[in-house]
């Protein structure tokens, strides 16, 4: 068995298995390809000894890189194991640096309400140009829908209808879910649809396809200048991270913002909707039963007098 063979034996099964996206599999082969290099082709053979060698190699990279090619290596021992290629796991030998996710950036309310009146002020003029009913429609979508970059500049022409407060895409790994939409946004994408020639396949096209994700970038800080808000605070993604914060703050279940943000994992979830400490702090104090109980404790012992 080469490490050649194994390693696309692998791949394959993370393919039709576990559905892992292109990027994904791109990633576990760079990672897997490089280890085989370091040990000379005997990766898929590899001892306690050979990992501690290979480990040795990763002492000047980040703790986020080796923590990443070090699960990488685990999986893939695993599925040697599994498949009865080995009849051992040698992976307790990779080390476990650890690693914290920084959080995501994200807007204050504040700051989403100058980037609107900012939109709205384009939108003002008589006649609206069409490319800022473009802009308004991708704002709308990202912050009200949580659509990641690539999700929105790839929509179909036709994916918004105007009677259907969501829509259903294909995300990573080509798991569906179902995005709900605003009727904010719901009518800035038809007011936008009517510039778009029919026989486009893409609700925001450019050339023979669609806009890219760099034009997306531009245009979110283009409209992020006009409003005061620093360039290097806002981005796509930000304004998704915004969506999923505010919807927490509001109340929203995280099961149903993990559905709607299409995470796999409710830990991507969980570290990608931070909530600010002191409102759990309150919220606990609000709504915790025993603090209600000992609440009306005090308000008895108040009218008796003891």
């Amino acid at each position: 068995m080469t490490d050649r063979d194994a390693i696309e034996r692998f791949l394959e099964m993370m393919a039709a298995q576990a559905g892992a996206a292109a990027n994904t599999l791109a990633a576990y082969r760079r990672d897997l390809t490089l280890a085989s290099d370091v040990l000379a082709g005997a990766l898929a053979r590899a001892d306690a000894d050979a990992l501690a060698r290979l480990a040795d190699e990763w002492r000047d990279l980040s703790r986020a890189t080796v923590a990443r090619k070090a699960a990488a290596l685990r999986r893939f021992f695993g599925f040697l194991l599994d498949e009865g290629d080995r009849a051992d796991d040698p992976s307790r030998a990779l080390p476990r640096p650890g690693t914290r996710r920084a959080l995501p950036r994200t807007l204050g309310h504040a700051d989403v309400d100058r980037l609107f009146a900012a939109v709205a002020a384009r939108l003002a003029r008589d006649p609206p140009i069409a490319t800022d009913l473009r802009l308004a429609a991708l704002i709308e979508l990202l912050y009200g829908s949580g659509l990641r970059a690539s999700e929105l500049v790839s929509l179909p022409r036709n994916a918004v209808h105007p009677d259907r407060p969501f829509l259903i895409l294909k995300g990573k790994g080509g798991r569906e879910r179902l995005v709900p939409l605003s009727d904010r946004a719901r009518a800035a994408v038809a007011a936008w649809r009517a510039h778009v020639p029919a026989a486009a396949g893409y609700l925001f096209p450019s050339g023979g396809t669609h806009i890219s994700r760099v034009r997306l970038f531009q245009l979110v800080r283009g409209i992020a200048a006009e409003a005061g808000i620093p360039p290097d605070r806002i981005s796509p993604h930000v304004l998704r991270h915004a969506f999923a914060t505010h919807l927490l703050e509001g109340g929203a279940d995280l099961r149903a913002l993990q559905t709607m943000l299409g995470h796999a994992d409710i830990a991507t979830t969980e570290i990608y909707t931070h909530v600010d400490r002191r409102r759990l702090v309150d919220l606990v104090n609000e709504r915790h039963p025993l603090e209600r109980t000992l609440a009306e404790a005090r308000v008895d012992a108040s009218v008796s007098g003891t």
